[in-house]
């Protein structure tokens, strides 16, 4: 009995200190969670800055640069740029938000920029001063100088960037529902130029390039672009009220407050009513019967003569012979990309679908299906936005059963079936950077503290066919970026280039009605518009001429911001007389041709018909213009095509913008 009392004390001193461990034990998870929480608040703690102020930054020389940042609440904060012997000292709120305005320096550095509280300090080297300029807009002004397809000489360009009082910084793609006060950058922020950093938007850099040179002073580009979106996108939802057309998305995101899960869920309830108004057949056609028509090649829709703008539901339809020694066996189609959506028949049996505008489609089809003789493919095509139809290789086109070829790149008969131009405007994803305003949101409107001496614009190709809302949507967008830098900000832009067939006479172009709607913002002040009609190419929307581009808005600030007396104007029609059979023009300056006959212009009467003009020059600023079959013209446009045939030129070389005197 002693014996078992006596085993039972010594563990319980032992029992004693294990519970005395358990209780600090069940104490940890506290502890630890206190230790966290104030690891977190000493991190959060220190200096965080905007992710567009880092190393190797250029501020806008001469001008007051707002720094807006997080320290520690309530502590005093201490911001010293080097060519400054004075401190700015400010403090931090509550929330350990400050912000503090400091003026830069004339042109020069590098420079240091040291901004510190009690608890952390950050410095930012290598700090240039000089000019700055944000360019902005879609795929033509994003179209780096490596990494797509090559700029012209992108070679030596390259090659030559070793340019280290020219400082690049790439917005990275963003979207937002409301505005934001940082944005999130490529390449870790601002870089020196450099054959690694080409990367780059080939305009922004060429035009820094030569601003550089000229002016023998840093010169910094902001490039915040993204292919393929519209001008509402880079528009505030403030300035987008007064332009008609987004009534729909403005009420939609005001109602769902701005919240992207409820907006999401909205634009689907939105889109699914939609589609079933866009499946609503309105062709007779039937996937087993071959329809009537001419047969042409698989090809864009654009290309076929649907029309720029066109997106809808088309049949296309092709009749093969197939051997009787194959009937019963089965076929390999491959029928390349198309673009967006298709569903695909054998003798009126569906057997495939697919989508995805740059997939090719091949496919297998059971040999059941395969009969001998006549066989009807018909493929049900549907575009939604963009090109739409076939967008492979027409040549590598085929069926094929049991090792025998059938080609397919010719010989398609094409009906519509339903016009998306007779629907109301298909509801836009709200994931899309094509929503209005995303982009001003997320990559524009955290710039709004970092000076800018002006804006570099090249954008519309994503609102070709919308050119009345054009005309107030950019002035609108011009006003919302002047109100978020200041009301003097120059904004200089460029005019769509040609693209798509070649064409002399084209009066209802959607292109050249966009073109002139872009000329509207020119009653602006502190605009100007450089042309580049004459740099584009048919079979490519991005032609790879950047350098003329970025000459020629270097050449309009040179003269405009800097003084220098660049000579940037092109001639403007500036009189229109009609006289009998003949218009005659007056212009500004005098201006000249490529070739013996003055091309690009047509004469137009009031019925609508115009023929294209034939020119004789009265003196070097007037010129004649008559045409066969307009006997009492009206009017006279100017390269109003797609892709125009015009070859006049101011003396100094710049082309004369496409214009109508009608419009």
């Amino acid at each position: 009995m002693s014996k078992c009392r006596r085993h039972f004390d010594i563990p319980t001193k032992l029992n004693i200190i294990i519970f005395q461990i358990y209780q600090i034990m069940k104490k940890l998870p506290v502890l630890l969670t206190a230790i966290t929480v104030a690891t977190s608040l000493t991190v959060s703690a220190k200096v965080v800055l905007p992710n567009y102020i880092t190393d190797n930054m250029l501020v806008q020389r001469n001008s007051v640069m707002r720094i807006a940042g997080d320290a520690t609440p309530g502590s005093e904060v201490n911001i010293k740029a080097s060519w400054d012997a004075k401190a700015k000292k400010v403090k931090a709120d509550k929330a350990g938000k400050f912000e503090a305005d400091i003026h830069t320096p004339e042109a020069g550095g590098p420079y240091t920029i040291e901004i510190s509280d009690k608890d952390s300090k950050v410095k930012v080297g290598n700090v240039l001063s000089g000019e700055l300029w944000l360019c902005s807009g879609q795929s033509n002004m994003e179209f780096p100088v490596q990494g797509w397809t090559s700029v012209m000489d992108a070679d030596h360009v390259v090659s030559t960037a070793r340019n280290p009082d020219i400082r690049l910084f790439q917005v990275k793609k963003n979207t937002s529902f409301t505005p934001q006060n940082n944005l999130e950058a490529n390449m870790g922020g601002w870089v020196e130029a450099a054959p690694n950093t080409m990367d780059f938007s080939a305009i922004a850099y060429l035009y820094a390039r030569e601003l550089r040179d000229s002016l023998q002073i840093p010169v910094g580009v902001i490039d915040a672009t993204w292919g393929g979106t519209p001008a509402e996108a880079w528009t505030s939802v403030g300035y987008l009220k007064g332009v008609p057309g987004f009534e729909g998305e403005l009420a939609a995101m005001e109602r769902c407050g701005y919240d992207r899960t409820r907006l999401k869920a909205n634009y689907e309830k939105e889109l699914e009513d939609w589609m079933a108004m866009a499946k609503k057949d309105k062709s007779s056609v039937k996937p087993g019967v071959l329809s009537k028509g001419t047969t042409m090649r698989a090809d864009y829709f654009e290309r076929l003569g649907f029309g720029n703008e066109f997106d809808g539901i088309v049949w296309a339809q092709k009749e093969i012979d197939v051997p009787v020694e194959l009937a019963g066996k089965p076929m390999r189609l491959s029928l390349s990309a198309i673009d967006d959506e298709d569903v695909t028949y054998l003798n009126g049996t569906e057997v495939a679908r697919g989508s995805g505008f740059n997939v090719p489609r091949e496919y297998t089809i059971d040999g059941k299906y395969v009969k001998a003789g006549k066989n009807i493919i018909s493929i049900r095509i549907s575009d939604f936005g963009g090109e739409g139809g076939f967008s492979g290789p027409a040549d590598l086109m085929k069926a094929e059963i049991d090792g025998t070829v059938i080609p397919l790149g010719d010989g398609w008969v094409y009906t519509v079936g339903v016009n998306f131009a007779d629907l109301p405007q298909k509801p836009v994803s709200v994931e899309s950077s094509s929503y209005p305003s995303v982009l001003y949101n997320a990559m524009i409107h955290p710039l709004r503290n970092l000076p800018v001496k002006g804006v570099l614009w090249y954008q519309g190709c994503a609102n070709v066919g919308r050119a009345d809302q054009y005309e107030p949507l950019f002035k609108s967008l011009i006003n919302n970026w002047r109100d978020t830098w200041n009301a003097e900000l120059p904004f200089y832009f460029v005019q769509l280039a040609g693209w798509l067939k070649p064409q002399a006479v084209q009066p209802e172009s959607e292109w050249a009605a966009l073109r002139n709607a872009q000329s509207k913002a020119l009653e602006l002040p502190n605009t100007a518009m450089v042309s580049a009609i004459d740099l584009g190419d048919p079979g490519d929307i991005h032609p790879r001429d950047k350098q003329s581009i970025a000459h020629r808005l270097a050449l309009t600030s040179l003269n405009r911001d800097y003084g220098l007396g660049t000579d940037y104007k092109a001639p403007v029609c500036t009189g229109s007389q009609i006289k009998g059979d003949k218009v005659i023009l007056t212009f500004d300056a005098p201006v000249t041709a490529t070739s013996s006959a003055m091309l690009g212009f047509i004469v137009g009467d009031k019925e609508g018909n115009f023929e294209q003009a034939v020119v004789k020059t009265v003196n070097p600023q007037t010129l004649e213009l008559t045409a066969s079959g307009i006997s009492r013209p009206v009017c006279v446009r100017y390269d109003w095509a797609d892709f125009p045939n015009g070859n006049v030129y101011g003396l100094n070389g710049i082309p004369l913008a496409p214009f109508a005197t009608d419009k």
